[in-house]
């Protein structure tokens, strides 16, 4: 499926200033009613004695669009249901971790039978040369690695960069995302590159390290590789954690012919943009990186990610290590990476969960969804559109297809995106917070879309009222 666009609807419902403002009122209304609806899960947050930071695993789960996160009891397939008995439909799904529905029965057998032999022994597990088959045959790459992270993953292939081109620095596009990757936590401010505002105990200056430029911006990006200082160009195919930034047409044909005629690596990072097809964006749309990081979903939802190079990249890397002797401290890899756990649900996923069938079904009720919430929009009069990246929907506050990160930030409207994200779940709709991106999985039902999209055009309809009323 092309990733196109609708034509962005044009209406007269208000100003931003008003479409604020009726926004904040409907979420003032609606974080009385989720607090109403979950007493035990505020309990939760607010007993301090818990012993974790904010009460929570990781800080940034404080970080949901809501007033406190809520606690979950089960998941499966997609659906939730919290620990007060509130049930939702997933359209988050772990921000891809669970792409293919919660709990896939092959992945919890593969769990039960990898207990019963041994989770991790720093060996090879007999799955090995199964599960490189498939890697390769999927995704097109000759030569994998495993990892616990596409953080892991992203940095590990750096280092493999730098080491086989000779050269220091790392390009990124602006408002990029590659989990917590050091020479990717940057941002372009006024044509430099700078360390990202939030970021805690930062000791080195990552302009060091890292050249940002915007994405489509094809003379920024020759300009920087003329300097022959870039060993590779980290991309993802779609950004994703910026709004949703489509590449323009011939960009990604021109970042290969460039990268290769300044001998720079081509590093492609699927973790969002899995979800175009079989293979990713990089299989559906032919692209020929050197190197290709997958995680997240790739292991039905455990922790593993890949990343895999070609022969040449995998011939070089060798000759690198043999001249340092080939053994010790490389800095690359961590001692539960390979483990045989991740090997069975590596095999489990990629042979019966991760299918072209599944990505059908996916992709077919993304088409009900990007057309129920692109006529949701004009009947609202609202001035938006919806982005996409096949099963990956994002409703971006703009009236037509934002090129790059400052056209991104500047059409993010953060009251807006939070009171549709609330109105949503106080319904049963769970999405991914921050940008409320809609993730289908094979295991959402019609029923399931015919909500979505139903409880979508109310909550637009009511915040154009409200916006026309003031």
């Amino acid at each position: 499926m092309p990733d196109s666009q609708p034509t962005p609807q044009h209406g007269s419902c208000g100003s931003v200033a008003a479409i604020s403002a009726a926004a904040h009122r409907i979420l003032v209304e609606e974080t009385a009613t989720f607090v109403d609806r979950h007493p035990r899960s505020k309990a939760v947050f607010d007993d301090t004695s818990s012993g974790f930071l904010n009460q929570v695993p990781l800080h940034w789960m404080r970080d949901w669009p809501m007033p406190f996160p809520v606690v979950l009891a089960t998941a499966k397939g997609s659906d939730v249901t919290d620990i007060d008995g509130n049930a939702a439909v997933d359209f988050c799904l772990g921000d891809t971790g669970a792409m293919f529905g919660h709990g896939p029965g092959v992945i919890v057998e593969a769990l039960a039978r990898t207990a019963e032999i041994g989770l991790t022994t720093m060996l090879p597990s007999a799955d090995v040369g199964v599960v490189g088959r498939l890697l390769s045959q999927i995704f097109g790459l000759s030569r994998w690695q495993v990892t616990a992270t596409a953080s892991d993953a992203n940095r590990f292939a750096f280092r493999v960069a730098r080491a086989v081109t000779g050269r220091r620095k790392i390009l990124v596009f602006d408002g990029c995302y590659h989990g917590a990757a050091d020479e990717t936590l940057v941002d372009l401010e006024d044509g430099r590159t700078v360390g990202r505002e939030n970021l805690l105990g930062q000791a080195v200056d990552l302009a060091e390290t890292t050249v940002c430029i915007p994405f489509n911006d094809l003379p920024a990006l020759e300009a920087a590789l003329a300097t022959g200082e870039i060993a590779c160009v980290v991309a993802e195919p779609v950004m994703t954690n910026c709004g949703m930034i489509l590449p323009q047409a011939g960009f990604h044909t021109a970042l290969r012919e460039l990268t290769r005629a300044h001998g720079t690596l081509l590093h492609i990072d699927e973790t969002h943009t899995i979800s175009t097809g079989l293979g990713g964006y990089t299989k559906t749309h032919g692209l020929e990186p050197d190197i290709l990081v997958v995680g997240k979903p790739v292991g039905g939802g455990v922790p593993v990610a890949v990343w895999g190079m070609t022969e040449a990249i995998a011939g070089r890397l060798d000759a690198v290590r043999a001249a340092k002797s080939g053994i010790g401290h490389s800095g690359i890899g961590t001692t539960l990476s390979g483990s045989a756990l991740q090997l069975a649900c590596l095999r489990a996923c990629l042979e019966t969960v991760m299918t072209g069938a599944a990505y059908q079904t996916m992709n077919r009720l993304a088409d009900r969804i990007e057309a129920g919430f692109s006529a949701a929009i004009g009947n609202a009069g609202l001035p938006w559109h919806v982005s996409r990246v096949g099963a990956r929907l994002e409703v971006v506050f703009a009236p037509s297809l934002v090129r790059n990160a400052v056209e991104a930030r500047a059409a993010a409207i953060p009251v807006v995106q939070k009171a549709i994200h609330l109105a949503l779940l106080n319904r049963g709709y769970l999405l991914t917070p921050f940008h409320n991106m809609v993730l289908v999985a094979p295991t959402t039902s019609e029923p399931q879309v015919t909500g979505l999209v139903a409880c979508f055009g109310q909550i637009l309809s009511r915040l154009a009222a409200g916006a026309v009323a003031k």
